[in-house]
């Protein structure tokens, strides 16, 4: 998947509207799966995290107008990156400074707790969104095909299942699994394209 704002109907370029209550509930629903794991990687607790994640969609809707979608300036999944990093380390300096301290050592050990990211842990992330984001539009469409035709495309383009193990499964014939999985895909590219503008699935 790549971020882009080319198509019109993009997430993003959406989410730019305050009114339009879809854009951010999609939106919601994508990212807070990724904000939450970011953060209990991290070591917060279940409510630290539901916080840090409010935090993260607010600093998003008070910065969205001035993000810039130039591919040279990186994508918009690694600025989301950087704004829950930098809003989880602020999190956790406020709660280890004491008043009476200047907090210098307990930033110091904080910051070394929390190491810059690397390549990695921006692969993660990514991968992450890459996972949820199916779910979701899989959620999104599944009411959409018969039992059969979802199963499947389930039991092949997930479980890895043959076709041939598939159609047993399914009552149905090999072909008609290869025409399930193909429809289904094509809807889950569909609905991935109305989010992100471009799909690589």
């Amino acid at each position: 998947m790549t971020d882009s704002s080319a198509t019109r109907q993009s997430l993003l370029v959406r989410l730019k509207d305050p009114r339009d209550g879809q854009a951010w509930s999609e939106f919601v629903a994508i990212y807070t799966p990724l904000v939450d794991r970011l953060a209990r990687a991290n070591g917060l607790q279940a409510a630290d995290a539901a916080d840090l994640t409010q935090e993260v969609f607010r600093a998003v809707s008070g910065a969205i107008d001035r993000y810039d979608p130039d591919p040279a300036r990186g994508s918009f999944r690694g600025w989301l990156f950087r704004i829950a990093r930098n809003l989880m380390i602020n999190l956790l300096a406020a709660r280890r400074i004491r008043p009476q301290a200047t907090g210098d050592s307990d930033v110091q050990e904080l910051l070394e707790r929390v190491p810059a990211p690397d390549g990695a842990e921006t692969a993660l992330f990514d991968l992450e969104y890459r996972r949820r984001l199916f779910v979701w539009a899989a959620e999104q469409i599944r009411g959409e095909f018969r039992g059969s035709t979802w199963q499947a495309f389930w039991l092949t383009a997930v479980e890895g299942r043959t076709p041939r193990m598939a159609a047993e499964e399914s009552g149905i014939s090999v072909g008609a699994v290869y025409i399930a999985k193909s429809r289904v895909m094509a809807r889950l590219r569909s609905v991935i394209e109305l989010v992100e503008g471009k799909s690589d699935f």
